[in-house]
C-alpha cells in the first residue's frame, strides 16, 4: 500500500514534535475513558488493567485521544480500509523486513485506531511465536498465547485478553517457540483462522508477525491471511532490504 503521500503529510504537519516518551508530556495526552463497562462480548475474557505512564514509554500514542501521533495511525488506517472494502478484506498480518523497525509498535497502535472506528470489533494476535511482544509493550503479564493453543490444545476462550478498550481483544504471550514455522503454518492454524473469520462478520484480526528477512515464519503464514502491511524504518532500512522482503512475500 502507497502510505508514503499520507505519512510524510503527517510528517510535515507535525514539523519539529519529537517522537518520544517527553514528547506526550508536552501535549497534555488525555486517555481513552478507562471506565468504560465490559461488553457482553468480554465478559468472558480476562480483564487487564493497562499503565497509562507504560503505553506512554512504549509510544502506544492511539491509546491517547489528543495524540497529534496517532493521526498518522488513522491516515494509514484510512487506506487499509479502502483495501479492504475493494477486496472483501478481513485479515491483515504486519510485518517488517529485519527486527527493531518497530512493527508491534505499529500493529498495536493500528489495532487501537481500528477499534475506535464505529461498527468493527478488533481481534489483535501476537503471530510472532519466537518473540511475543504485545502484551509486553502494553505492560501486562501473560501465561498463555497463539503457540498454547496450537501445540498444548489449550481452548480459545482462555487465552482472550481485553484490555479495556471497547472493541478491542487481544491473544499475546505464554512460552515462544523456536520451531515454529511448521506450527503456524499448520492445518490446526488454518482452522483457527476460519473459526477467527467466520464468528464475527464486523470483526477485523490483525496479527503481529516475525521480521521477513530473518525468519521464515511470515512467508508461510501470509497465504493465510487476506493483507500484509510492511513496516519499514525511515532513514535506516535500505532499499535492497525492502526490495528482498517484498519479493518473498
Amino acid at each position: 500500500m502507497k502510505l508514503r503521500k499520507a505519512l510524510d503529510k503527517a510528517k510535515k504537519e507535525r514539523n519539529d514534535l519529537a517522537v518520544g516518551p517527553d514528547s506526550f508530556k508536552e501535549h497534555n495526552l488525555t486517555s481513552v475513558d478507562e471506565d468504560a463497562q465490559l461488553s457482553q462480548g468480554y465478559s468472558e475474557s480476562r480483564h487487564v488493567n493497562l499503565d497509562q505512564k507504560v503505553l506512554k514509554k512504549n509510544l502506544c500514542v492511539s491509546y491517547f485521544t489528543d495524540s497529534l501521533d496517532g493521526d498518522i495511525y488513522k491516515a494509514i488506517r484510512t487506506q487499509i480500509v479502502q483495501k479492504m472494502h475493494d477486496h472483501g478484506w478481513k485479515t491483515i498480518l504486519i510485518s517488517s523486513a529485519l527486527p527493531g523497525e518497530g512493527k508491534s509498535i505499529t500493529t498495536i497502535n493500528l489495532a487501537i485506531t481500528f477499534a475506535k472506528e464505529l461498527h468493527r470489533t478488533v481481534l489483535l494476535v501476537d503471530a510472532d511465536l519466537r518473540r511475543q511482544n504485545i502484551h509486553k509493550c502494553l505492560g501486562y503479564k501473560s501465561s498463555v498465547g497463539l503457540a498454547e493453543y496450537l501445540v498444548n490444545d489449550v481452548p480459545l476462550q482462555d487465552l482472550i485478553i481485553w484490555p479495556g478498550i471497547d472493541k478491542l481483544s487481544i491473544i499475546s504471550g505464554g512460552k515462544t517457540v523456536r520451531d515454529s514455522t511448521e506450527i503456524i503454518s499448520s492445518q490446526k492454524m488454518q482452522v483457527l483462522m476460519g473459526e477467527m473469520k467466520n464468528r464475527y462478520k464486523d470483526r477485523l484480526i490483525i496479527f503481529d508477525s516475525s521480521p521477513i528477512l530473518t525468519c521464515p515464519d511470515t512467508i508461510a503464514f501470509a497465504p493465510l491471511v487476506d493483507g500484509v502491511v510492511m513496516v519499514v524504518e525511515a532513514d535506516k532500512t535500505s532499499a535492497e532490504d525492502v526490495k528482498k522482503a517484498n519479493a518473498l512475500l
